[in-house]
């Protein structure tokens, strides 16, 4: 009886605060449709805070999780693996180039011949990403995120079928060139995928949600490590199926994904597709039936924002008012890239064998550096939400140089005592777990935060640039430094790292739980622009209506529409 007396208590608690939501939701939407005058403003402002305080959201539902785990496995997760899956049979590639070359011109191919192709095999990918992230911004307004990531399928199942059947067909060519589509797979990947993820989650866990990307691209590396052991896929005549193996994650998302929903940002403000957004998307992401105050609020948003359209490359390069943002954009993907990780896994064999460990057994020690950066990638997403994105941006670039200071000195001094060599191991996992837990999947978050609607297709295509042109010019250049450098190639990271931690302890904002309209006025003041109100009273005493109305509608828009989906 007594626990009869709570529910009754309970549900009719619950009655009460939906009544009270409702109407406050109403009064909402009647401030929101009307002019935005000063005296007006302050109301809205007020009765937004009394929802907030009101509502309790849900926040995972059950499609919001398929869609982020299905878009992941298919995208960020093919192209971790991408990255890892080389290294395994990298002596049989060899071979294959070696007989390739010997069955067409009758001789060997010399050494210098040999690491050439090797590294177009592997630089290649980054070429093909850097055309991926371009395609993006010309075809994605067709097209729209889900329907992006279907068609980005084909190349990864081409690429695929390519690579695996290069070895048959006696042509490394084939070989490269599926390098190079499985790169154009990359780059849409990476820059609809953080797109997508962005669009469908409430903000309270936008930058957990966002983390999902880092987190499968980890679990990508460490699956292409584990398959290239010598027990099951790393062997010579196996080899080709490592990379067949890329058709499977590719055919589930293929699968799977279209019984998912549109982003109904796209719908509703690209597509302006009212009954699409209306009849499923924004029930299905928020997960409850009753979704009628989220519907009339994403039609007044949607008429508020009727006049805004996507802006280009070039207009966001020039646009005064996102100049710092762009910057820090700029900054923060080339430090993803330069800040030394991939200098660990090009030591970390010659690492574990000084250890002591004998070679056959270091392919199943390396396992533990994709474990590390599994669980650092897990770790940064439970986290991200309570600790926020400066935090976790900032210490993981503070920790990742002082290990690598401390890796100099014990490569330096690795034949002077026989425990050094096991510091130095400590000091790989730690600069890779230190990676991994801020500096790894926060760029991706900060990109969609920094930008509104219409500025997304472009932000992400300067930061994919951005991402896959260091990537490449690592590629070639890391080479030289390792070889003039010797160990000492640590400190040049190390200066990376501490440059770009100093750079985010001055300039960036933290994002957490907060809307553009808040990130872009923080902004603001270092972009010496004023703020949105004033910038709309300064368009209309000018007589510039048009330029006001796109100010009202962004402004008002991210002003207002504070945790909503849509």
């Amino acid at each position: 009886m007594k626990d009869d007396g709570k529910d009754e208590g309970y549900k009719e608690v619950k009655v009460m605060k939906k009544k009270l939501m409702r109407k406050l939701r109403s009064r909402w939407i009647r401030c929101l449709s009307q002019s935005h005058t000063d005296r007006e403003q302050p109301e809205c402002e007020h009765l937004m805070k009394r929802i907030s305080s009101v509502k309790k959201s849900k926040d995972w539902s059950y499609s919001l999780i398929m869609a982020s785990l299905v878009g992941a496995f298919g995208s960020s997760f093919l192209y971790g693996y991408n990255l890892s899956v080389v290294n395994a049979p990298f002596p049989y590639i060899k071979t294959f180039y070696n007989d390739t070359w010997e069955r067409r011109y009758g001789h060997s191919i010399d050494d210098s011949t040999v690491m050439l192709l090797w590294s177009v095999t592997v630089s290649i990918f980054a070429i093909g990403g850097l055309v991926g992230t371009m395609m993006v911004t010309l075809i994605g307004k067709v097209l729209g995120r889900k329907c992006m990531l279907l068609v980005n399928n084909a190349f990864a199942i081409l690429a695929a079928v390519l690579m695996a059947c290069s070895h048959e067909a006696g042509s490394f060519e084939i070989l490269i060139l599926g390098r190079f589509i499985m790169g154009i797979d990359g780059g849409i990947a990476l820059s609809v995928l953080p797109m997508y993820l962005n669009e469908i989650s409430p903000k309270e866990i936008r930058g957990s949600l966002g983390q999902v990307t880092a987190i499968f691209i980890c679990i990508g590396v460490f699956a292409g490590q584990l398959l290239g052991l010598p027990e099951i896929l790393g062997q010579e005549s196996l080899w080709p199926y490592l990379f067949g193996v890329i058709v499977i994650p590719a055919f589930v998302q293929l699968v799977s994904l279209p019984f998912l929903p549109e982003s109904p940002h796209y719908l509703l403000f690209e597509k302006h597709d009212r009954d699409g957004a209306e009849k499923g998307n924004i029930s299905t992401f928020l997960g409850k039936t009753d979704v009628s105050q989220e519907i009339e609020e994403a039609l007044a948003a949607n008429q508020v924002q009727r006049n805004i359209r996507l802006v280009s490359v070039c207009e966001l390069l020039t646009r005064r008012s996102a100049r710092w943002q762009i910057i820090t954009v700029i900054i923060t993907m080339a430090c993803y890239q330069l800040c030394g990780l991939n200098a660990i896994w090009f030591y970390t064999n010659s690492i574990f064998s000084t250890a002591g460990i004998p070679t056959e057994k270091i392919p199943y020690i390396t396992l533990s550096t994709g474990g590390i950066e599994t669980l650092a990638s897990i770790f940064s997403g439970l986290v991200i939400e309570r600790l926020g994105r400066r935090p976790l941006l900032i210490g993981g670039f503070v920790l990742m140089a002082l290990f690598f200071g401390i890796l100099t000195v014990t490569l330096t001094l690795q034949d002077k005592a026989p425990w050094i060599p096991y510091l130095s191991i400590f000091c790989i996992l730690s600069i890779i777990a230190s990676f991994c837990s801020g500096p790894g999947g926060i760029p991706f978050i900060l990109t969609g935060e920094f930008f509104q609607q219409s500025q997304w297709p472009a932000a992400f295509m300067i930061a994919g640039t951005v991402n896959w042109l260091s990537n490449f010019t690592l590629g070639l250049l890391f080479p030289y430094i390792v070889e003039g450098l010797k160990t000492y190639c640590f400190l040049v990271f190390a200066t990376i790292c501490i440059l770009g931690a100093t750079y985010f302890y001055f300039v960036l904002p933290e994002t957490k739980n907060k809307t553009y309209a808040e990130i872009s006025q923080v902004f603001a003041r270092r972009n010496k622009e004023n703020l949105p109100e004033e910038k709309i009273e300064q368009a209309g005493a000018s007589g510039q209506g048009n330029r006001k109305s796109e100010l009202e509608s962004s402004f008002t828009l991210d002003n207002h529409i504070q945790n909503k989906i849509i």
